[in-house]
C-alpha cells in the first residue's frame, strides 16, 4: 500500500513538472515579438510581352523578410481572374520548395492582352504561439501585352487590398496606396503590415524595422513609401465573425489577412 502511495504521488509530481514547464515555454511563446505571416503569390515577373511571354508563379507561406517559410497547405482556391473571365488553377499546379518548406507553383501564358490576377485563400493555419488560426487571401497581378485598364477594381474577395496606385510599373521609392475591403465594406483603422520579400539578405537595424505597420484612415485607405527594389507585400488584419475548433475541442479565434505583392523596380535616377 505504502509503494503504491508513493508512486501516485511521484505521477502527480510529474503531471505538476509537466503542466509547469508547459506554462512556462507558452509565456515564453506569448512574449517574444510576434511574426508577421504574408501569404506569398509571386510571379517570376509582374509583366508579359513578346520575349517573354510565359510566367511561373509560386505560391507559398512566410516571413519574407527574414526568409522563413513555413509549409503551405493545399490551398483552398486558387484562380486566375482576368479579361472578365475566372479560371480554376488548382489543376496545373506542382510542388515545390520555397525557402525550404511546401509550397506550390505553376507556369502560365496570358492569350490575349489584359491584366491577370492570380490569387490564392490558403487552408487555415493553426498558429500556436498566438493561440489563433490564419487565413489569407493573397494577390498579385501581371500586365499582359502594355493593357492598362482595370488595374483598381475588386475581385469580390472575402476580403482584399484595392490598390489606388497601378501596382505595376513602379519604382522603388514610389508610394503604394489601397483601399482595404471587407465583405466590400472599407475598412477603418485596422493595421497593414507591411514587409519586403529580402532576397537580398537585408539586416534590420532593429526587429521593429523587419515589419513596417500602418493605419487604414476613415475610409480604409493607406499609403507606404517602399524604399527598396523588390517584391513589397502589404497584409491588411481583421477578425473573421467565425471561429474554428482547435486541435484541444476548443473555438479559435480566426485572424484575416488581405495580401497584396508589388513589384518595385530599381530607381536608376538614384542608382539603386
Amino acid at each position: 500500500m505504502n509503494a503504491f502511495r508513493a508512486l501516485s504521488q511521484k505521477e502527480t509530481c510529474n503531471h505538476q513538472l509537466i503542466a509547469v514547464i508547459a506554462g512556462c515555454l507558452l509565456a515564453i511563446l506569448t512574449s517574444l515579438p510576434a511574426q508577421a505571416h504574408f501569404g506569398m503569390v509571386i510571379p517570376s515577373s509582374s509583366q508579359v510581352n513578346q520575349k517573354q511571354p510565359e510566367v511561373e508563379v509560386t505560391f507559398a507561406f512566410a516571413h519574407p523578410f527574414e526568409n522563413k517559410g513555413m509549409d503551405l497547405d493545399w490551398p483552398q482556391t486558387v484562380f486566375v481572374a482576368g479579361n472578365n473571365t475566372k479560371q480554376d488553377l488548382k489543376g496545373i499546379m506542382l510542388e515545390t520548395f520555397f525557402l525550404d518548406h511546401k509550397a506550390w507553383k505553376l507556369s502560365y501564358k496570358p492569350t490575349k492582352p489584359g491584366l491577370y490576377w492570380f490569387v490564392m485563400e490558403q487552408a487555415p493555419y493553426w498558429e500556436q504561439a498566438e493561440d489563433i488560426f490564419i487565413v489569407h487571401y493573397s494577390k498579385t497581378i501581371i500586365s499582359a501585352y502594355g493593357d492598362d485598364q482595370g488595374w483598381d477594381s475588386p475581385l469580390g474577395l472575402k476580403t482584399e487590398i484595392v490598390p489606388l496606385v497601378r501596382p505595376y510599373g513602379n519604382y522603388a521609392g514610389n508610394i503604394f496606396s489601397g483601399q482595404v475591403l471587407v465583405d466590400n465594406t472599407p475598412m477603418a483603422g485596422i493595421d497593414v503590415e507591411v514587409e519586403l520579400y529580402n532576397q537580398e539578405k537585408w539586416i534590420a537595424p532593429t526587429d521593429a524595422h523587419i515589419t513596417q505597420v500602418v493605419k487604414t484612415d476613415e475610409n480604409g485607405n493607406f499609403s507606404f513609401a517602399c524604399p527598396l527594389p523588390g517584391w513589397w507585400g502589404f497584409s491588411a488584419l481583421t477578425d473573421a465573425e467565425y471561429s474554428l475548433k482547435g486541435k484541444d475541442g476548443e473555438e479559435k479565434k480566426v485572424e484575416l489577412g488581405a495580401v497584396i505583392w508589388v513589384y518595385f523596380d530599381p530607381n536608376p535616377f538614384l542608382g539603386n
